[in-house]
């Protein structure tokens, strides 16, 4: 089992934009104590949306809540959007609406300039708005790729059933494998180095185990409801960092895969005040996972490169209009 290092959720929110409040909860800029990137590599940042409440926008095709055009280079952005939706518009004609369940996967590479906002339509009706926004980093190799987008709806992902750990081997959940593998089971995302993202619902009461490779860094959102995790509970709003991988790819014969760590989750049992049964709270997880890149990292703002050498050639590319060249 992949006992749990650190439960990162005490961050203030802020707002991002006027559209996106969120907690960051991992920052790979961030001098802390509990934190560093070489146990969460390659995930650079982790921003949880907090499940926020937009009235209608009168002015939602001429000032629509989000953020305008901004750039990135050197790294890759996911965002899964849970309740509301998201417009999507970048410096390579990439453009796109994700809804309820939807993800984007946006490769920055050598450089793009992209905007977020919220949909036309929900801007005019307005309600909750939620989402999570991840920084996947890119090896040396592909940090210079060419800047893509790829929109994932939930229509397309691969769907598996969670199974009880008992002998009836009852599902009492489910997963949508965006990216990665699930025993046998790709997600469609394309990724530059082995990374796993699991959308996760359980909605029955029971307890489940999860496999994950052990040369991966693995972290876990509980992003509704409360569940115990390896024994321990946590509720929403918390990014549980696991312990350092047990193996590096490095150490396993060529051709042979890895062996896996378990965590397992478990409904936390409603408290029952009467003879009836009482009624189970459904619970979201997300689950990231990724094989260490292993390399320096020199990052300011919306840049993220090897060194600072690379660093400041990236502000002199884009203050002199070279920027994504």
């Amino acid at each position: 089992m992949r006992p749990i290092k650190h439960i990162h959720g005490d961050e203030a929110p802020h707002w991002v934009g006027d559209g996106f409040y969120v907690k960051t909860l991992i920052n790979h800029l961030n001098d802390d104590a509990n934190f560093n990137y070489s146990h969460t590599d390659p995930f650079l940042l982790f921003d949880y949306g907090m499940p926020t409440t937009f009235a209608p926008n009168p002015d939602y095709k001429t000032q629509p809540h989000g953020i305008g055009l901004h750039p990135h280079k050197g790294f890759e952005t996911v965002t899964l959007a849970y309740q509301g939706e998201i417009t999507h518009a970048d410096s390579t004609g990439g453009q796109a609406d994700i809804l309820e369940g939807d993800v984007q996967w946006m490769t920055a590479g050598r450089g793009i300039l992209h905007e977020e906002f919220h949909s036309q339509s929900f801007g005019q009706r307005g309600g909750v708005f939620s989402m999570v926004q991840m920084w996947v980093n890119l090896p040396s190799t592909h940090k210079l790729t060419a800047p893509k987008y790829q929109t994932i709806k939930r229509a397309d992902m691969p769907i598996v059933a969670l199974k009880e750990n008992t002998d009836d081997q009852k599902s009492i959940g489910t997963a949508a494998i965006i990216a990665g593998d699930w025993q046998g089971v790709t997600g469609i995302a394309d990724t530059f180095t082995p990374v796993n993202l699991w959308d996760i619902a359980i909605h029955d009461a029971g307890a489940t185990t999860l496999l994950v490779p052990n040369t991966h860094n693995t972290l876990m959102l509980v992003q509704e409801g409360e569940v115990l995790i390896n024994d321990t509970e946590v509720s929403a709003g918390n990014l549980i960092q696991f312990a350092a991988p047990t193996q590096q790819r490095t150490d396993i014969p060529a051709g042979q895969a890895p062996t896996s760590d378990s965590i397992k989750l478990k409904l936390v049992e409603p408290v029952n005040t009467s003879d009836e049964p009482a009624p189970t709270t459904p619970v979201k997880l997300l689950l990231l996972s990724g094989e260490p890149i292993g390399e320096p990292v020199a990052g300011h703002g919306p840049f993220v490169m090897n060194t600072q050498e690379d660093l400041r050639q990236t502000f002199r590319d884009y203050q002199t209009g070279r920027f994504g060249e």
